[in-house]
C-alpha cells in the first residue's frame, strides 16, 4: 500500500512538473500568474426556441434564428474566469408546423440579453493545452418582445396582454453550457459553444396558459391576436381553452462559433508599455 502510494505521489510530481514546464511563457519564459488576464470574446452562431409553440421537432421549419455575442473573461485561477456576455438572438414559431395547428399561433422576436457567469476549463492556463474543453453557468437578463403578424405587418403583442395577463418583461435567465477551444496563436483562440438558457418565464412566445375572456381584453386587434383559429375556419376558443402550458417555462438554445483574444494581465501591460515608450 505504502509503494503504491510512493509511486503515485511520484507521478503527481511528474505531472505537475511536466505542467509547469509547458507553462513557461513569452513573458521572459516565466509561469504566468493567471490572475487578472483579461480576454475579450465574440461569437456568431444560430438560436433555437423550446416553449409552448413547438409541440414537437419539424426538420423542415425548426424556427431557427441569429444569435451573437460579444464579452469578455477575467482569469480568476488556472482553471476557472468570471465571465460576462452581451447577446442578441432571434427566434420564432408558426404552429401551422405543429401538432396544434388548429390554434394558429404563431411568433417572431428579436431580444437583447446579459449574461454574467463562470468559465471551468478543463486544462490549467499555463499548461496552453491547444484544445480545452469547458462548462460554463451563469445568470442574466432578457428583454422580452414577442411579435406576430397581421394586416401585412409586426405587431408587437406584450402590450397587448393577449391572455389578459401583463407579464414582467425582463425575466431571469440561467445558462448552462458546454464548449471547446483550440488554440490557433499565443493569443487567439477559436472555438465551439453549445449551451442553453432557461428563463424564470414561460412569455418568449407570449403564450403560456388559457384564452381569456375576450371582452376583457384592451381591444379588437388584441382579441383577433388572442385567438387566431378564425383565421383559418375554426371555431372561436373557449374562455378557459387551453392555449398553452405553465407547466415548463420557454428556454432558447445557443449554438456559437467563438473567438477568444488574450490580453494579459496588468504587469504584462506596463511591460509593453515599457517597451513602447522607452525612457531616455
Amino acid at each position: 500500500m505504502h509503494r503504491k502510494l510512493i509511486l503515485f505521489l511520484l507521478l503527481l510530481l511528474l505531472g505537475v512538473q511536466n505542467s509547469q514546464a509547458q507553462g513557461r511563457s513569452k513573458f521572459g519564459g516565466r509561469h504566468v500568474d493567471p490572475f487578472g488576464v483579461l480576454s475579450i470574446t465574440a461569437g456568431a452562431g444560430v438560436a433555437y426556441y423550446m416553449g409552448d409553440l413547438s409541440d414537437g421537432i419539424n426538420m423542415k421549419h425548426l424556427g431557427l434564428g441569429p444569435s451573437v455575442s460579444i464579452g469578455a473573461l477575467y482569469r480568476l485561477t488556472e482553471h476557472i474566469s468570471a465571465r460576462g456576455e452581451l447577446r442578441f438572438y432571434q427566434v420564432s414559431a408558426d404552429q401551422q408546423y405543429s401538432k396544434n395547428f388548429q390554434n394558429n399561433l404563431s411568433f417572431k422576436t428579436f431580444n437583447p440579453d446579459i449574461n454574467l457567469g463562470i468559465k471551468a476549463d478543463l486544462f490549467s492556463f499555463n499548461r496552453h493545452a491547444p484544445v480545452n474543453p469547458y462548462l460554463i453557468g451563469g445568470i442574466g437578463f432578457t428583454l422580452l418582445n414577442p411579435k406576430a403578424e397581421i394586416d401585412g405587418g409586426w405587431q408587437s403583442l406584450a402590450p397587448l396582454t393577449t391572455e389578459g395577463v401583463k407579464y414582467n418583461r425582463l425575466p431571469l435567465v440561467f445558462t448552462a453550457g458546454i464548449g471547446v477551444s483550440f488554440k490557433t496563436s499565443e493569443k487567439l483562440s477559436l472555438g465551439v459553444e453549445l449551451c442553453n438558457n432557461f428563463m424564470n418565464s414561460d412569455y418568449l412566445d407570449d403564450v403560456s396558459t388559457v384564452y381569456p375572456n375576450p371582452d376583457q381584453l384592451p381591444g379588437d386587434l388584441a382579441r383577433r391576436l388572442s385567438d387566431r383559429a378564425p383565421e383559418i375556419g375554426e371555431p372561436a376558443r373557449q374562455p378557459g381553452f387551453s392555449r398553452g402550458s405553465a407547466e415548463s417555462k420557454d428556454s432558447y438554445l445557443f449554438l456559437q462559433v467563438k473567438a477568444s483574444y488574450l490580453i494579459g494581465n496588468r504587469m504584462q501591460a506596463r511591460e509593453r508599455k515599457k517597451t513602447r515608450c522607452p525612457k531616455f
